[in-house]
């Protein structure tokens, strides 16, 4: 059995990608930077480095899940040469032009880069819960397809190495979102000694419902038809949040979660466009750029 692939980053995630790897009988070389997180995967046959560099040697792929892109930068340059002509599976959240910069040093480097995005938490890597979204080297992707969907649904985005961090990225808008309304809704029913426990009871299949309305606003926006029939009105829901952060403040709940969305909504009512559907919210978010 020869060494097939070698994990820089030990974390939960990183420990989580190896281990699949090597539960399905592929021989893997592991390095961290503090050794202590190697010790599980030791005991079950990995091979630990002591150095990034002893951890490239006799390798062709090298997988990457580190805390950020500096620290990407911070251990792949000094090791660059090694990597030449090798693969890097750059698995970090990072920006999508954080990843953009990432393929050009490794374009110049000869290191062949593909940056994937992880839409899944440790404990359902490998499963069917697990899905992974790559961009950047084609032929990467295809080279190593097989390694790829152990972890889970594998998707190729594209060459732009920037593509995976960007859905990524907007994907956990909306999760990091949800959960701080689902944070404010307990906060406001807390007030009145109501249990999160019992809170969530009432609100996930609510917002479950609710999210049956997306391919509806994802039509809408595409037509941009905002006058469309069937749209409620930005007019009408600038009336219903305003209840809602009324009803917030009234119970000793600061609107700040609240308060971004509705100035974006009074923007937009103050620019005329009342009668548009809430929809019409995507204009004002990307008039940034």
């Amino acid at each position: 059995m020869t060494v097939s692939t070698t994990f820089l980053g030990l974390g939960a995630m990183g420990s989580a990608l190896a281990r699949t790897v090597s539960d399905a009988g592929h021989r893997i070389v592991c390095w961290n930077r503090t050794g202590h997180r190697a010790q599980s995967l030791g005991e079950q046959g990995a091979v630990i480095a002591d150095s990034v560099e002893q951890a490239i040697v006799g390798t062709r792929t090298v997988v990457v899940c580190l805390f950020d892109a500096t620290s990407v930068r911070q251990v792949l340059e000094p090791v660059a040469t090694g990597l030449s002509g090798r693969t890097v599976i750059n698995l970090t959240t990072t920006t999508p032009n954080q990843s953009r910069d990432l393929a050009r040093w490794a374009g110049e480097r000869d290191i062949d880069l593909l940056d994937g995005a992880i839409m899944a938490v440790p404990e359902t890597i490998g499963g069917p819960e697990s899905a992974i979204f790559y961009s950047g080297s084609a032929e990467g992707f295809a080279q190593h397809r097989q390694l790829l969907d152990l972890w889970g649904e594998s998707s190729y985005l594209g060459p732009d190495a920037g593509m995976a961090a960007l859905y990524d990225t907007a994907m956990l808008a909306g999760m990091y979102a949800m959960f701080a309304g689902f944070l404010h809704g307990a906060a406001m029913v807390g007030s009145e000694g109501v249990p999160a426990g019992e809170f969530v009871r009432r609100q996930a299949p609510f917002l479950a419902a609710m999210t049956e309305q997306l391919a509806d606003y994802a039509a809408t926006i595409d037509q941009q038809d905002y006058l469309g029939p069937g749209q409620q009105s930005l007019r009408f829901t600038e009336t219903a949040l305003s209840t809602v952060m009324q009803a917030s403040t009234g119970q000793g709940v600061t609107d700040e979660v609240l308060k971004p969305a509705h100035d974006l909504i009074r923007r937009q009512l103050a620019a005329g466009f009342g009668e548009h559907g809430t929809a019409r919210m995507f204009e004002e978010l990307r008039s940034v750029r």
